[in-house]
């Protein structure tokens, strides 16, 4: 071994020599023991992988010296243990890992040099859709449909499972990506290749942060970037500020982890913490379950920070024992950690390390609440929703605000439903979803919404059937426990029957509407509102016809879904009125904290958990039966209108082209603020009269065949014009909310596709002008991709959301920012101008470069190439680029 550090390599067990670890605490090092505990697993790594190449002594003794260094923006590499990936993103990953398989052929290379060398797990859960629901085999229909919709990108993925070795695929119907990541698939410590060391992993999902609740590091990036890691190469990053969130007192009776997040969600926000780890500690963390830490941990993106890690404590070792782990393993991780100084004692404030800054949350301040309408971090108070909803139902449209006319706030259209006549007003609950990992992880509030829908059948309560209610559980494992509890018969009859094991409603795959409700929204203009447990809540995500979307605990979601509107006071208004014509309010069922931890104690046990996940890659029959090709390089099938080899490597050659100025660029849209991903690569419903509708139409395709965004993310040519495709979209140059824009050459107002074409065959390059947290959201690779597809060369904003920063970074997109204090108005900028952006031959990280406009006017901003790695990828075209010049040379 040449690492300079081998001289603290000892055996953990003196009598199984061969399973060594690397000792810091032999570093003698007392800077270590001030480290926050996410720093010591960055310090560990890079100790571990340094060989004077990729990794240097210098970076370890860089991030040893944290507490001086942090404010630096000194540039790290880490290599995390793991990759993991779900279907949406891993789709296009596997996508392209073929394609350039083929590129190296193409350049004289070995095409099997392409395979990932860091572990790397995929978990099929975005594809299923709610298609049924309320009814008993509600679950088979959905997972029937699914595969039918699917088979193509399930065939080709069971290809990649069997063409790359190091690639694990867990098939559809086996729970959501980050719970089964929680109970599964996480080790906290690895133990590979003769050594112990603590787990990490960084995922193709934003939400990849739940692991951190368990005390493993991880985080989002880019598809684009977690290819690269898959390939060997370490992540480069700026060593991270530590905000230190302490947790003290005890939570009320009547309070959800759900509201404790949504409380802590928006708090962050107010502090600031974007790009930043925060670590949580304090006696208040001890009253924490590993789920409720799991569900803090899982909104770490909707707050902006880089990480939320809980250092693994005496309860998480407990976590491992109850979800089936085995028993040896457990004992080596705890062993282990004590060694290395990594175990945590939440109730013994000596340890705490040194921190950036520190906040302080009482839990027994936290009331229960919800978030919405439109953005997670914008929490409402439960004992204030009813309020809030009909101030932002007249309130200037923006995040909170829809802007309906006064005289229009108590409208109400009456319709038909199997049958009977129903009503629809403002605020009407028209879903009600218990879905994704947020809180299906957590048995508390899973078996909280199932006591409360117990109590609520057992008071007489009943839901509207035109609600689309559906039930989600994110494991085998919740179905399992809220079976043997009792429990779930009663969330059948109000109907939150299982409808799929995925990620549903929250990315929209909410599935259709009934009829008659779409036309009484449509017609009366309604704000009709979904209330989910998820974590995001962006117009024009969850569901076209809901412009209003609440996220909520499980409990809650029911409570709405009875009560059947958001504009309701529980404190004076009954859910309802049974039968017997008895008032019946929300504190008369709401169970208490004692009750549900009585049955959780009972009913959420390790055999649970062993059984479920032993059978776990084999128990998909359907998945079993695919019939998939076993050669190294993929066949792939131009009638295929969901996998497509991509253009991004067209006409690569081993030698480099020199950046060139962008002369003359047009701007495509032009944004204000928190332009998410959403809004630029949706995942939801293609529309029928879109750009990819017309293409798939034109492909023999039937509108029920479109499928989504997320499931065509094979397709290039689906996924170029359905980028900007939201139907909430709002750009300046157009003054109704659309996917469109103005073409300024010929004046036409244009699908953004459409324009972006006749800008290109015109050789005109393209820029996107935005505001503040441009790219926020979901991890999403496509996102990046479309634009530069469209012809787009710069982004230039106020800020932007550090996944897509890196996506865009990857595809050879430069990110642009204003300087501090200026923005589009304080520079006059209309977007109607011509920009030429001046790319000098040198260039150094986040140097300043001159844009000068056709009206003589110039101005200078940053480009957001941080690190000297990044400007190797620009230089390159992108990431990949990179990467198969690497390979093929």
């Amino acid at each position: 071994m040449n690492n300079p550090f081998v001289q603290i390599v000892e055996p953990l067990d003196p009598k199984q020599p061969p399973k060594k670890f690397f000792n810091l605490s032999k570093l003698e090092d007392v800077r270590y023991a001030r480290l926050p505990f996410s720093i010591r697993i960055l310090l560990e790594a890079a100790i571990r992988n340094c060989d004077e190449f990729l990794v240097k002594k210098g970076d370890v003794e860089n991030i040893l010296n944290w507490k001086v260094m942090q404010h630096k923006n000194v540039e790290v590499p880490f290599k995390p243990a793991r990759v993991i990936l779900q279907d949406f993103t891993g789709v296009p990953a596997v996508v392209d890992f073929a394609a350039m398989r083929d590129a190296v052929k193409k350049l004289g290379g070995d095409p099997e040099k392409i395979n990932p060398i860091c572990p790397a797990d995929l978990v099929i859960d975005h594809s299923i859709q709610v298609d049924f629901n309320r009814q008993p085999d509600s679950l088979q229909k959905n997972q029937e449909l699914e595969f039918e919709r699917n088979k193509e990108r399930f065939e080709f993925l069971k290809w990649g499972s069997q063409a790359f070795k190091n690639l694990r695929i867990i098939p559809p119907g086996s729970g959501i990506i980050h719970q089964v990541n929680l109970e599964y698939l996480a080790r906290v410590v690895m133990d590979q290749d003769g050594y112990y060391y603590p787990d990490s992993v960084v995922g193709t999902d934003s939400h990849t942060t739940m692991i951190d609740g368990l005390g493993v590091l991880g985080w989002g990036v880019g598809g684009i970037e977690a290819e690269a890691v898959m390939l060997g190469q370490p992540i480069s990053m700026v060593l991270p500020e530590v905000v230190g969130y302490k947790l003290v007192g005890d939570p009320q009776p009547l309070v959800t982890s759900t509201d404790i997040v949504l409380t802590i969600t928006k708090h962050l926000r107010q502090v600031g913490v974007v790009g930043k780890f925060v670590e949580f500690f304090g006696p208040g963390v001890a009253q924490l379950s590993i789920a409720d830490r799991a569900t803090i941990a899982n909104m770490c993106p909707e707050y902006g920070a880089t990480a939320a890690y809980f250092p693994v404590d005496d309860i998480s070792i407990g976590y491992l024992v109850q979800t089936g782990r085995d028993q040896e393993k457990v004992m080596c991780t705890k062993r282990y950690l004590e060694a290395v100084g990594m175990l945590r004692d939440f109730k013994n404030s000596s340890q705490d390390p040194d921190f950036t800054q520190v906040v302080e949350l009482d839990l027994h301040t936290v009331v229960p609440c919800c978030s919405g309408p439109k953005r997670p971090q914008d929490k409402v108070a439960v004992s204030d929703m009813k309020k809030d909803f009909e101030t932002c139902l007249g309130a200037k449209q923006g995040f909170k605000g829809f802007q309906i006319a006064p005289e229009q706030h108590n409208s109400i259209v009456k319709f038909n439903f199997e049958g009977h006549d129903f009503e629809l007003a403002h605020g009407s609950v028209v879903i009600a979803a218990i879905t994704s990992c947020t809180n299906t992880s957590n048995p508390s509030v899973m078996l909280g919404a199932g006591l409360l829908a117990k109590k609520a059948v057992e008071a007489g309560l009943t839901v509207k059937p035109y609600i689309k209610t559906s039930l989600s559980p994110g494991s085998g494992v919740v179905t399992y426990y809220l079976r043997e509890s009792g429990v779930m018969r009663y969330l059948s009859q109000l109907g939150f029957d299982v409808v799929g094991y995925g990620c549903m409603t929250c990315i929209g795959n909410s599935g259709p509407l009934p009829e008659s409700v779409v036309e009484a929204i449509t017609q009366g203009d309604l704000v009709a509102v979904g209330v989910l447990s998820g974590n995001r809540n962006f117009e024009g995500r969850v569901h076209p016809n809901t412009r209003a979307n609440y996220l909520a605990s499980p409990p809650l979601v029911i409570a709405y879904a009875i009560a059947g509107t958001i504009r309701i006071d529980f404190e004076k208004e009954p859910l309802g009125i049974n039968a017997s014509g008895k008032k019946i309010f929300l504190k008369d069922i709401w169970p208490t904290r004692n009750e549900i931890q009585a049955v959780e104690r009972q009913f959420v046990i390790p055999g649970m958990f062993k059984e479920v996940y032993e059978k776990i890659e084999t128990v998909n029959k359907a998945w079993n039966a695919l019939d998939a090709p076993s050669d190294k390089l993929y066949t792939w099938n131009p009638k295929s209108t969901y996998i497509k080899s991509p253009p991004f490597f067209d006409g690569l050659t081993l030698a480099l082209q020199t950046p060139k100025t962008i002369e003359g660029a047009y701007a495509l849209l032009s944004f204000g603020d928190s332009v998410t991903t959403d809004h630029i690569s949706p995942a939801g419903n293609i529309a029928r009269n879109s750009p990819a509708a017309r293409y798939l139409t034109s492909r023999g395709l039937t509108p029920r065949e479109f499928n989504s965004y997320g499931s065509r993310r094979g397709n290039d040519a689906v996924m170029a014009r359905g980028t900007f495709a939201n139907i909430r979209l709002v750009n300046k140059f157009i003054d109704k909310q659309g996917p469109q824009t103005i073409h300024f050459p010929s004046g036409e107002i244009l699908d953004v596709f459409d324009a972006a074409e006749r800008y290109k065959q015109a050789g005109h390059p393209l820029i996107v002008l935005a505001g503040k947290e441009y790219g926020a959201g979901s991890s999403r690779d496509w996102a990046a991709k479309g634009p530069f597809l469209l012809g787009v060369k710069a982004v230039l904003a106020e800020s932007y959301e550090r996944i897509h920063r890196s996506n865009l970074v990857g595809m050879g997109v430069i990110p642009l920012q204003y300087l501090p204090g200026e923005d589009a108005g304080t520079l006059g900028l209309t977007g109607r101008e011509r920009y030429t952006i001046i790319i000098p031959e040198k260039l150094k990280p986040q140097m300043n470069v001159q844009i000068k406009l056709d009206t003589g006017k110039t101005f200078n901003v940053i480009m957001r190439f941080d690190t000297d790695v990044e400007l190797t990828y620009f230089h390159n075209g992108g990431i990949l680029n990179y990467m198969i010049r690497k390979m093929a040379s």
